[in-house]
């Protein structure tokens, strides 16, 4: 899905859109992030707990300190963010299962702060697309909604797989399934582009989270290949890497130029 959906305003603080333009290629990094925050965040939690929440809050407040203070667009900067984000997003939907509350509490719960940020950001902003993000404000909106729903697509991608006993395999097939609806809406039905947009950018996350979990857990435990969390890990980072590196020599994902004040 890619879109143009509404023009970005003028900013204020005189920045430049903080969002790539959304194309075949932001869809497969954004799903290659899900996949490793699932697989990092798994291998860090069975290592060591202490490194696993350091590594977690820690590189998530430093990912978004360097984002925030950019004043453009970079990208490195900003996967590095969806990265962190999708690395603590896990472990935040994870943690409260530890205490015993079910995947469907969970993933109701997160759904509604999602649903929360989108209503207190468009009543304050007026729009929720993503090529208006050239404002502060707009931006905390954007990270945090990003942050949210993370943590709903892991809750998600768990109660399918885990809860519902449907296995990883199966999981993969209906998030890859349900992912579609909104580029099908989007393309042949008229479906708003930044609804379509949001609804995609959710399900990224139990859809990769899910080919992680397929790829990196044992036969006994949903039907796993059973690589490793780890090795699964290394290798969605090194094609992560790569594909951030083609995007930054080709610029061919920078919306729009600086946006004078």
């Amino acid at each position: 899905m890619t879109t143009t959906d509404t023009a970005p305003t003028r900013s204020s603080a005189g920045l430049a859109a903080k969002v790539p333009a959304i194309t075949v290629l932001f869809w497969v990094i954004k799903t290659l992030t899900t996949g490793m925050g699932e697989a990092l965040s798994d291998y860090l939690a069975n290592t060591d707990l202490v490194l696993a929440v350091a590594v977690g809050v820690l590189g998530l407040a430093g990912a978004l300190w360097l984002q925030i203070r950019s004043r453009r667009y970079r990208a490195p900067v900003y996967w590095l963010a969806v990265a962190m984000v999708a690395v603590f997003g896990t472990m935040a939907a994870d943690g409260v299962h530890l205490v015993g509350l079910p995947y469907a509490l969970t993933t109701t719960f997160y759904l509604l702060v999602v649903g929360g940020l989108f209503l207190v950001w468009h009543r304050r902003e007026g729009t929720l697309s993503i090529h208006s993000i050239t404002t502060r404000r707009r931006e905390l909106f954007y990270w945090a909604t990003v942050l949210a729903s993370f943590a709903l697509g892991t809750a998600a991608g768990d109660l399918t797989a885990d809860q519902l006993q449907l296995g990883y395999l199966p999981s993969v097939a209906i998030f890859a399934v349900a992912i579609a609806v909104p580029a099908v809406g989007w393309r042949f039905f008229r479906l708003n582009p930044v609804v379509a947009f949001w609804i995609a950018y959710v399900l990224t996350r139990p859809l990769g989270a899910s080919i992680a979990d397929w790829l990196g857990k044992p036969a006994l435990h949903g039907g796993g290949l059973g690589f490793g969390d780890g090795p699964v890990a290394a290798a969605a980072a090194g094609v992560i890497v790569v594909l951030v590196a083609c995007l930054t020599v080709r610029r061919n994902d920078v919306t729009s130029e600086h946006v004078a004040a």
